[in-house]
């Protein structure tokens, strides 16, 4: 056991950095939730953001969006065109997916400078791929709401899911190993 243990020994460190990470920054997103809860921004301030840009795009693509706080549970609703579309959760934030996406690059981290700038970098693009994908969802949901759960259960899932992976991918084969200018 102990050869296996030595031989797979970055393998082990690596999944016990990630699970690490990733609950800790979960716990503190829980407890960022929670602290949030009755604040001025319903129900949470990153998922009513969600919900404004989400409107602004819409509203761009000549869309006439509105957002309104949802009575009987706490996501905002999401009303294009006088048609109420979808509702925006704290799970259409992308906070959870950034968590996920941070967690790896730190269990596979580099060079601390470039960690942390490809930790920010990959987090905005995630946060902005996002906010394309729930606009884009409410606008398919407007036109097409009989394909409601193929849209929202399988393709703007694999978009996200997709994105991060190709972040994950382009740290392990392209960025994590670059020397900085300071080497």
């Amino acid at each position: 056991m102990k050869a296996l243990f030595i031989k797979y020994k970055l393998v082990v460190k690596f999944i016990i950095t990630f699970l690490l990470v990733y609950v800790i920054f979960s716990l503190l997103y829980r407890g960022y939730l929670d602290i949030s809860k009755g604040s001025k921004y319903y129900p949470d301030y990153v998922t009513n953001l969600v919900a404004k840009q989400t409107r602004n795009l819409l509203e761009s693509a000549d869309y006439r969006a509105k957002i309104i706080p949802h009575p009987d549970e706490p996501s905002m609703k999401l009303i294009v065109n006088e048609k109420y579309v979808a509702r925006i959760v704290e799970g259409c934030n992308s906070v959870s997916v950034i968590i996920l996406f941070m967690s790896f690059i730190i269990a596979f981290a580099g060079k601390p400078k470039i960690t942390i700038l490809y930790i920010l970098v990959g987090s905005v693009l995630i946060y902005i791929a996002n906010l394309i994908r729930v606009a884009i969802l409410a606008a398919g949901l407007y036109h097409y709401p009989w394909r409601k759960d193929i849209l929202h259960t399988v393709i703007f899932p694999a978009i996200i899911y997709g994105m991060v992976f190709l972040l994950w991918m382009l740290w392990v084969n392209r960025i994590s190993n670059l020397k900085s200018k300071n080497d």
